[in-house]
């Protein structure tokens, strides 16, 4: 099986938008209307990224999120603001088949286990947010890339494992918009250490970037938002997605 393909999409009070470096967000549409654009393609699945609940505190916005779902024909997960196994589980019962979880791990650990044990380690994907800092080390950061965790991106990926993350979102805050590639180092650096398939995200600005992030960066998928959702320099709206064989001969 070829290794997925999968768009990552930020929602931000209600609405989908695009970040330069967890900033400057760009409106890319309402929800229901980018989502009916990606149920038209053959897409894996769906990545969607509560960032200003991450960012502000906040809890999940279930019953939009449960409005996404039943407009929504693609396997769907989702993360942002989640503290608690029973956000989780409402999530979930949405018809959600994943939730990342980040912030939580640092302040409630024990939540992401409780998740994990209630739901299956399939169901929990562990974020780590990243960020490239003095002598080339990459640090962990929470909430959206405004507070850091105070351990590096390998060690708090190899932690979300040890909780019951069955999959490891690893995305890199300074490639994030700037369609420059993927950090293939930070990449390569948490993938050894887990065990558990990595995703992927942050930089990629062509379709061959992906190719990139798993040839190059052991990761078991790829992850993106502007190659997705943008079109030429002008970074014009334009959901896209690649066919299954397009997928095939970029992924080899």
């Amino acid at each position: 099986m070829r290794p997925r393909v999968i768009p990552s999409l930020l929602l931000d009070d209600g609405r989908f938008v695009k970040t330069v470096r967890f900033s400057d967000p760009v409106y890319v549409g309402d929800p229901v209307n980018v989502l009916s654009i990606f149920n038209h393609f053959e897409v894996d699945e769906i990545l969607i990224l509560g960032v200003s609940e991450s960012r502000k505190g906040r809890p999940p916005p279930i019953e939009l999120l449960e409005h996404l779902a039943a407009e929504c024909t693609i396997p769907l997960s989702y993360g942002g603001g989640i503290t608690s196994l029973e956000e989780a589980g409402r999530i979930l019962g949405a018809g959600y088949e994943k939730v990342l979880v980040n912030s939580v791990a640092a302040t409630r650990p024990e939540v992401v286990t409780a998740i994990s044990e209630r739901f299956g380690t399939q169901a929990v994907i562990g974020g780590v947010d990243a960020r490239r800092g003095p002598g080339g080390t990459y640090t962990a950061w929470a909430r959206s890339g405004t507070e850091p965790m105070g351990r590096s991106a390998a060690d708090q990926a190899g932690r979300l494992q040890e909780l019951g993350a069955g999959e490891i979102f690893v995305n890199s805050i300074d490639r994030d918009g700037t369609r420059d590639g993927y950090d293939t180092d930070l990449i390569r650096s948490v993938s050894s250490a887990v065990t558990t398939p990595v995703i992927a995200c942050g930089g990629a600005g062509r379709r061959s970037d992906l190719a990139l992030a798993i040839n190059q960066g052991n990761a078991s998928a790829a992850a993106a938002g502007s190659l997705f959702v943008f079109q030429g320099a002008g970074r014009g709206v334009l959901i896209n997605f690649p066919s299954p064989p397009e997928l095939d001969d970029i992924l080899g």
